[in-house]
Formats: C-alpha cells, sequence, structure tokens
C-alpha cells in the first residue's frame, strides 16, 4: 500500500509524513476526536445562543433557609419544567455572598452556571470588600429581577418594647448593652441595620452570624435583641408569636403585615423617608451570549407568572418583579452608587 499523501502543516517539514496509529495511540486519537466532538457541539450551541442541555447550577451565596435561599428554590422547579433540565441549588456562604458571587464570575459564560444575588452581593459588598474578586457590573451579566422583599426589624416578644420609638430610647438608655444579629458583614440584615441606626442615631452592638438563620435563631431564643431582615426568614416566629415586629422598611406598610408601620411612619427623628427593602435577582457570567440571556430571562419571568411561585412568594413577603435584563442591569448599577456612602459612613467593615 502506498504511504499516505503528506498534509503541509506551517512550520513543519514537507517531508513530515503521518504514522499510523496503534494501541494506546489509537485510544487516545479516538478520545481527542470525542472531546473535540463535543466542544465543537458546545461551541455550536454557543454560538447558536442555545443552552445546552445539561443540569444549570443556581448559586445561593448564602446559608440554606434565609431569603436568598427560599427565593431561588421557588422560581428553580418551574425553570427547570420550562427548559427541561434540571436545575440544582447549590449552596456557597462566605465573605457576605462573595464566594460563591466570585465562583459563578469565574465560570464558563454558557447559562449553566447562574448567582442568586441579592442587594449584598451585587451593590454593598463592592464599598465593603476592597480586593473583592469580582465587579457587580463587569463581572455579570444581569439576567432578571427575581423579587423585592421589605426587611422587618423584629424582636424577642418578651423584650419590654412595642414599637421602634421605644426600642430607640431603650438602647440610648443603654449603650453598648443591645445587640443585633445579622447573616455576616456586610449581609443585606446589617447594612440595613446600620442604616437604620445612623438615621435614627441609636446604638446597638452588631453580632454577625454565618447566615440569617442562625442569627434569627438566637433571636427567637432571647440572645439577640433584634434582628432586621427579610420577611421570609422572621414570618413563622412572627405567626407564632415568638418575636414581635416593630417596623417595615418599605416606605409604607406591607399586605402581608398591615398592623406593622413602616420606618418611615414611626415618628422617630431622622426617619422620614427611610426605605432600606432587599431585592433579589439572576445573573450569569459576563460575556454570556444575550440569547441565552434572554432564553433565561423568559423562563425566570414565566416562572414568576406562575400562580404556583406567586402564592409562595406572596406567602413569604416577596413582590414578584418581572422585567427585561437591560432594567435589571440598570438596577444594579444603580443601587451599587445609592449604597457606597451609607457604608462609608457606618464603617462596615469585612471579617
Amino acid at each position: 500500500m502506498a504511504d499516505p499523501v503528506p498534509i503541509r502543516i506551517p512550520g513543519r517539514s514537507d517531508s513530515a509524513r503521518p504514522v499510523p496509529s496503534t494501541g494506546h495511540a489509537a485510544s487516545r486519537t479516538r478520545r481527542q476526536v470525542i472531546a473535540a466532538a463535543a466542544a465543537g457541539l458546545w461551541l455550536t450551541r454557543l454560538q447558536a445562543q442555545e443552552l445546552a442541555p445539561r443540569p444549570l447550577r443556581l448559586v445561593v451565596p448564602f446559608t440554606p433557609g434565609g431569603s436568598t435561599d427560599i427565593l431561588a428554590r421557588a422560581i428553580a422547579g418551574e425553570m427547570a419544567r420550562d427548559l427541561g433540565q434540571p436545575v440544582v441549588i447549590d449552596n456557597v456562604p462566605g465573605a457576605g455572598g462573595s464566594i460563591g458571587a466570585e465562583r459563578v464570575a469565574r465560570a464558563p459564560p454558557d447559562g449553566l452556571t447562574l448567582l442568586m444575588g441579592h442587594i449584598g452581593t451585587l451593590a454593598v459588598n463592592p464599598a465593603i470588600y476592597p480586593q473583592l474578586g469580582y465587579d457587580p457590573v463587569r463581572s455579570f451579566a444581569a439576567v432578571a429581577w427575581v423579587a423585592r422583599v421589605p426587611n422587618v426589624l423584629a424582636v424577642p416578644a418578651d423584650l419590654p418594647v412595642r414599637d421602634l420609638k421605644a426600642l430607640v430610647a431603650l438602647a440610648r438608655s443603654k449603650p453598648g448593652a443591645l445587640n443585633y444579629g445579622s447573616g455576616g458583614n456586610g449581609s443585606a440584615a446589617h447594612l440595613a441595620m446600620e442604616y437604620l441606626k445612623l438615621q435614627a442615631r441609636f446604638p446597638m452592638v452588631h453580632i454577625p452570624y454565618r447566615g440569617t438563620v442562625p442569627a434569627v435563631t438566637d433571636l427567637v431564643a432571647g440572645v439577640l435583641q433584634a434582628v432586621f431582615t427579610g420577611v421570609p426568614a422572621l414570618l413563622p416566629h412572627l405567626r407564632s408569636g415568638r418575636l414581635r415586629a416593630l417596623a417595615v422598611s418599605s416606605p409604607s406598610r406591607i399586605a402581608l403585615l398591615p398592623e406593622v408601620p413602616s420606618i418611615a411612619e414611626s415618628g422617630v427623628p431622622g426617619t422620614a423617608g427611610f426605605e432600606a427593602d432587599q431585592w433579589y435577582g439572576v445573573v450569569a457570567p459576563a460575556g454570556t451570549p444575550a440569547g441565552i440571556v434572554r432564553q433565561l430571562n423568559q423562563s425566570i419571568n414565566k416562572a414568576l407568572a406562575s400562580p404556583e411561585v406567586r402564592t409562595r412568594l406572596a406567602s413569604e413577603g416577596a413582590e414578584p418583579m418581572a422585567t427585561t435584563a437591560e432594567a435589571f442591569a440598570r438596577l444594579i448599577a444603580a443601587e451599587v452608587r445609592r449604597w457606597a456612602e451609607p457604608v462609608r459612613r457606618a464603617r462596615i467593615q469585612p471579617d
């Protein structure tokens, strides 16, 4: 049999001839062909701006049971049914959500790794962490605004205060004696309480926890005197009577707790116009093709329109915020600018 016709390859001698593959070399060649074919299929789908038919990983950068986790799980099931592929929740807590956010920022931009971000990870962390491993605007492609959730200022039922005025007075009368908990330094609960302290001018000591659930557990046990966090994590304990709600962070009262006044109407000097609601949304790594972002945005908005999801969100005090990816991107940029000054004034530092 005649030798194969040599193939001219730049940088190699014209006399170079291919060597027939045998044994392990042949096996290695087959593996390379398969890998190349798989890579080619992935590239083709990416260029076509379609999600690959593999499980999606939705990273929640906090412990299970908190508001971010609850909302992520509320939409994951509907997304899985709509897209026809599993959506796996991956809890990656730490550093105010920065660890999980950075992992997503470094993931391949194929739409298969997403972040359930919120006001802390996507707006506040740049002002807190000088060596943050991601930029909320440049490192991500905004996908969908999921919900906004009012914060509720709650205290143990046996604490002798009935409203915000009484809590402020008690804290002023015992400087350093009262403390409050949050899901960690730089968390949304931390920021909301520090913002309230600045506006109302009263002292309370911050006790950071590794997640919202442990902080709420200690609040119920009386270890803490206050927690100012999203209503989902507090609602069961408010309904059971173990905790008392003093005020909500929205400009007006919320339907879920109509008897609880807003901070803006509390009458405490300095709090007129107060607003510090949490917001949540999904982002993908920067560079994710616009077609994939659009596909994910449509799937999430479809989930938010589902009666089951709307009922679940309403029971948790969350308002669905279905909108475009572009509108969510504008929100992120505006909130980064908004919270820089309060963080600086409160001197919030990372752990």
